[in-house]
């Protein structure tokens, strides 16, 4: 029998997990085992797990989690991708990497474990996170990774198990990574919160910086703004000399942020193209407006952006696709560091992900500089819209829940350049955060008439999460029912 009857665990978020351990009121050991049957419960269905940490359900404190940490006790899964964690697989969802054990962990499963969370498996994450549809086929067979509130329909990605996992109720919180918008996508996909901090914010992997990986950024999806809040605490914590350029902190903390208002803020709203060619689906713009009109009530002054305006959206799609597709010239060095012939890449790779490496070869080193430029017009851009308002309101995806393994997987089979324009359409809204290292956060807006999450999106100004923490505490205050509500699939039901 687990601690905690499920219906009652469904109510408890991060936060109130943590509280209950320091007054001694539940076990770590009693929260891992109650994960554990949660995976047991579910995950047939959503296949967004590739294992737990057997010894770690036996003893939640084997990796050293901070006992004093803000979320001393609180089970998380680690995505199969990015950051890695010493003695645990990671095989970045690719035959490539099938068995790769690293050996140190990166600076974000230490702070990881500086706030007390307690790693305790794996989460689906498609090949080398390059897509919102978590469906892979390295292990042998084709794992799909389907979403609580209709297993039909994917959880997206790139971190779909995480988010699968945490809508289900198995936990409430675990880890992600945005390189562009696989934080808010599965937020938004499945009804959570979903916070990309600023370039710079949260510490890169050890062979990693912003440079050479300008859109990329670790996180965490939670079903509560406060969890959010909470795990920013210490995920943001970058070791002296770990960043490319030093960022500034926010004016405010995370959990101080919680309980701040934030004044009469100017909004800029777009539902529009932003450079792409298709409309964005009617009933995800007409949430934002009605979002907006909230805001309106809760007293910010709301103004519809004409897009056009915003940046050289030519440019900026030029860049941010060249750094996409250019950088999978990267698969050269991770086949030499596997053993790999380079001319064997296409029976490692899955075949959206080995088109992408065939097309690398259309850039050279010039491009690179273009590349840059392009960024770096882009970026300003952005900063003199910030200059006009303090948050932008848009739609977290163009588009609604789309089928699992269907239009957006790696497992398709397709011309590359159809496949990518249809990803940039969706992400169009996501994929400029990444490009330009600004801060943005998708929070859940209710249904829409399928009975699918519907996601908002709030963008800050450079390195003011704190402003994004205030927002979106103030929106989860006025609509209490968009947050944590229980899909089909539930470990409750």
């Amino acid at each position: 029998m687990p601690a905690m009857a499920w219906n009652e665990w469904a109510k408890h978020d991060a936060t109130a997990l943590a509280a209950l351990v320091r007054k001694g009121e539940i076990s770590p050991k009693e929260l891992a085992a109650q994960v554990a049957e949660g995976v047991a419960r579910v995950d047939g269905t959503l296949s967004g797990v590739l294992g737990l940490f057997q010894d770690v359900i036996a003893n939640p404190d084997a990796d050293g989690p901070n006992k004093a940490g803000l979320l001393y006790g609180v089970p998380v899964f680690v995505k199969d991708l990015g950051q890695a964690m010493a003695g645990r697989r990671q095989e970045s969802g690719s035959k490539l990497w099938a068995g790769f054990v690293p050996t140190v962990n990166d600076p974000l499963i230490d702070n990881v474990l500086a706030a007390g969370l307690v790693p305790i498996g794996r989460s689906t994450s498609p090949e080398f996170g390059m897509s919102f549809d978590t469906s892979t086929d390295y292990l042998g067979e084709v794992k799909v990774t389907r979403n609580p509130w209709n297993p039909a329909h994917t959880p997206g990605g790139s971190s779909g198990g995480s988010a699968a996992v945490v809508a289900a109720g198995v936990t409430p919180i675990s880890l992600s990574s945005d390189g562009g918008g696989s934080t808010r996508i599965p937020a938004s996909f499945c009804g959570l919160v979903g916070l990309k901090a600023s370039r710079g914010r949260v510490p890169r992997p050890w062979a990693q910086n912003e440079y050479m990986m300008r859109t990329a950024a670790d996180g965490v999806v939670t079903r509560s703004v406060r969890d959010t809040a909470a795990a920013y605490e210490t995920l943001s914590r970058v070791p002296n000399g770990g960043s490319f350029m030093k960022l500034a902190a926010p004016r405010h903390g995370y959990v101080e942020s919680l309980s701040i208002q934030p004044g009469r803020l100017r909004v800029g709203l777009s539902t529009g193209r932003w450079g792409r060619t298709t409309e964005t689906d009617p009933q995800v713009a007409a949430r934002v407006r009605e979002v907006g009109v909230l805001m309106q009530t809760l007293g910010h002054i709301v103004e519809e952006i004409d897009d056009a305006t915003i940046c050289d959206w030519e440019v900026m799609w030029r860049g941010y696709i060249q750094q996409w597709i250019g950088s999978r010239a990267g698969f050269v060095a991770m086949a030499r560091a596997r053993g790999v012939e380079v001319q064997e890449l296409n029976r490692h790779l899955s075949r959206m992900t080995w088109r992408h490496f065939e097309a690398h070869s259309r850039y050279d080193k010039f491009d690179v500089f273009d590349m840059m430029a392009a960024n770096n017009a882009t970026t300003r851009s952005f900063g003199r819209l910030m200059e006009r308002y303090d948050v932008l309101l848009t739609p977290s995806l163009a588009i609604r829940v789309p089928e699992a393994n269907g239009p957006y997987s790696l497992l398709a089979d397709e011309d590359l350049d159809s496949w990518m324009a249809r990803l940039a359409d969706a992400c169009r809204y996501t994929m400029p955060g990444n490009e330009t290292g600004m801060p943005g956060i998708s929070l859940p807006a209710g249904l829409d008439t399928d009975g699918l999450p519907i996601g908002v999106q709030v963008h800050g100004n450079f390195a003011a999460e704190d402003v994004l923490i205030q927002v979106a505490a103030q929106i989860e205050r006025a609509k209490p029912e968009w947050f944590g509500a229980i899909p089909g699939v539930h470990v409750s039901k």
